[in-house]
């Protein structure tokens, strides 16, 4: 647990391995908002000046290593550079773009489109193709039951975009997941890339 909702953070962690979710929680469950790996950081809020978040910062995605700062000295830092001041918010904002396009994701777009979204954003934050998940954990990320998330796992595989194996994915074919996620994926990809740095493989790269 990187970040406890409604709790004073008291840390800060860059992951330097694994994958991270931010996830909103409510009486009818929980949903992904944002994800992030060596891209980014936990505790957005303190960016922002706030001390806490109502959402919930966990390990989603293989074993997780991470460098630790804590709360206070983060803020010192910020305070003291203006170069990591801007870089930090920066992220923000990236973030703040990828939640949105969840948003349109789980609103807009079918099961499928949804599933190869998620995992192209596993993709771009692990090394080589594959990815550790369960199909029960998929279905909380991406909104879905689990029977979803198998049926449409089966389709995806079906057309060689993916193959699965129990406790994970093989990624097989990025540019079919690509089209099928439309343009729920990408934008929030292109603004990382725009105002940091380099992010994952695309395939039209």
């Amino acid at each position: 647990m990187l970040v406890i909702p409604n709790q004073p953070i008291t840390d800060v962690y860059f992951l330097t391995k694994g994958i991270a979710s931010v996830t909103a929680n409510s009486e009818n469950g929980r949903t992904e908002v944002g994800l992030f790996g060596q891209d980014g950081m936990s505790a957005t809020a303190l960016i922002l000046d706030a001390d806490r978040s109502p959402h919930q910062t966990f390990n989603q995605v293989g074993p997780a290593e991470a460098l630790r700062i804590d709360a206070n000295t983060f803020r010192a830092a910020m305070e003291g550079s203006i170069p990591f001041r801007q870089t930090m918010l920066r992220y923000a904002q990236t973030l703040l773009i990828q939640t949105g396009q969840s948003a349109v994701a789980n609103a807009r777009y079918q099961i499928e489109a949804r599933l190869a979204r998620w995992l192209l954003m596993c993709h771009d934050r692990v090394d080589g193709d594959e990815v550790a998940v369960t199909h029960e954990f998929m279905g909380i990320m991406i909104g879905a039951q689990r029977s979803g998330v198998t049926i449409a796992l089966h389709i995806l595989e079906g057309i060689g975009m993916i193959r699965s194996v129990r406790g994970r994915l093989i990624i097989r074919d990025r540019e079919k997941l690509e089209d099928l996620a439309g343009d729920s994926y990408g934008p929030a990809e292109a603004e990382y890339r725009r105002l940091i740095g380099p992010l994952g493989t695309s395939a039209a790269d």
